[in-house]
Parts: C-alpha cells; structure tokens; sequence
C-alpha cells in the first residue's frame, strides 16, 4: 500500500527541506503535501523547491486547519502526519512509523522521541499523546470530529478518538530524533505566550 505525507508548515523555511528529503526516498510515500499555514517567510518556495504539492494557505487556520485542507487533496488510504521542524528525520524513521499501518498491524502509530534532546525526549514521555508523528488511514480520520477546530489540539483529539473506538495504537520509538522548540524559532518572550495559546488548545481536546 502506498502512503501520503501530509507536513502543516508555518514559517518554517530553515527546516521544511530537511524533512522532505527523507521523505522522497522512502518508496512506500507515493504523495508529500505541504500545507503552507499562512507563512510570511520563504516556507512555500523552499518546499516547491523539493518538488511536492504544496497548498498555500493565505490565513493561518491553526493545525488542525491545515491538516483538515491537506486531507482533501491526498490521494492514497493511508496517511502519515509530521511536524515541520523535525531535527534528524531518517528514511528508517518514516519506515518504522508506517509499516504497521500498512500491514495491518496497527490502526495508527504515534511517534515518539528518544535519545534526541532531553526537553522533548521528557515532554513526549511524560505525554506521549502529544506527539504530531503519526499514521493512519484515512477511513478512521472521515469519522473525526473537530478536526478543522482542534489547532494545536489535534494530537490529543485523534488519541481520543483512537481511545474512543479502541484502535490498536503503536508507540513507535523515534531514536536521535527532536525538533525545534517554540522559544528558539520566536525568541524566549514570543515563544513562551505561543506555547500558552499551544496548551489551551491542547487543553480543550484532552480526555483523560
């Protein structure tokens, strides 16, 4: 089975093409949409420089937004959803995250850290639901509610929704991977009041 990427962007132009290279050798990844979340730095034409589709958006409509638009443009069954400030993406780690999925050994597989850095390797221990990597197919995705409205909380809405129907989830350990944290792209000020709007957001999907 062939799989679609689905990457929601906002100004991320130092890192877009570092995720998209691994992404092209892996065989199994037929389609790589980009969802340009309303940027205002060069995020479109260095993806359209790495030669995938690429929806640019000309209002940020938050994560769940942004996926919601990538979702209608894929082609294939199953989907793979990553960040777009992934630090140390590997062809092994896109492999490990979608091979469950597409031999049916998974309903869906969740991403998760490890050995990376130490403030994102705790922060996806201690809440793993959290965690934007993920695959799954689509059919489960048309049932989700909320999807377009969820924002930052789109991660803790689709576990769920996993938790809810009783899919078989997989942990899928990340080795030497992170990403990039809000206060080092914004500045320790900017940074830390996104990372507020990005836990109220959270807050409002999480069923515990």
């Amino acid at each position: 089975m062939s799989v679609t990427a689905i990457i929601p962007a906002y100004n991320e132009e130092k890192h877009i093409r570092h995720v998209l290279a691994p992404l092209k050798k892996v065989k199994e990844i037929t389609q790589i949409i980009v969802v340009s979340d309303g940027s205002t730095d060069n995020t479109v034409q260095e993806a359209l420089n790495q030669d995938v589709l690429v929806i640019n958006l000309k209002e940020n409509l938050g994560k769940g937004g942004a996926l919601t638009v990538g979702l209608k443009h894929m082609q294939e069954e199953i989907v793979l959803f990553l960040d777009a400030d992934l630090i140390g993406l590997t062809e092994q780690h896109i492999i490990s995250l979608i091979n469950p999925v597409i031999h049916d050994q998974a309903d869906m597989t969740v991403g998760i850290f490890e050995n990376g850095r130490l403030a994102t390797d705790m922060a996806q221990v201690i809440s793993p639901y959290l965690s934007g990597q993920r695959c799954i197919k689509k059919g489960w995705l048309d049932q989700v509610e909320d999807l377009a409205v969820s924002g930052f909380g789109v991660e803790a809405l689709l576990t769920n929704f996993a938790n809810k129907q009783k899919l078989k989830v997989n942990y899928v350990h990340l080795p030497n991977m992170s990403h990039i944290m809000k206060e080092e792209k914004l500045g320790l000020l900017r940074g830390f009041a996104y990372r507020i709007k990005m836990y109220w957001e959270i807050a409002k999907n999480v069923r515990i």
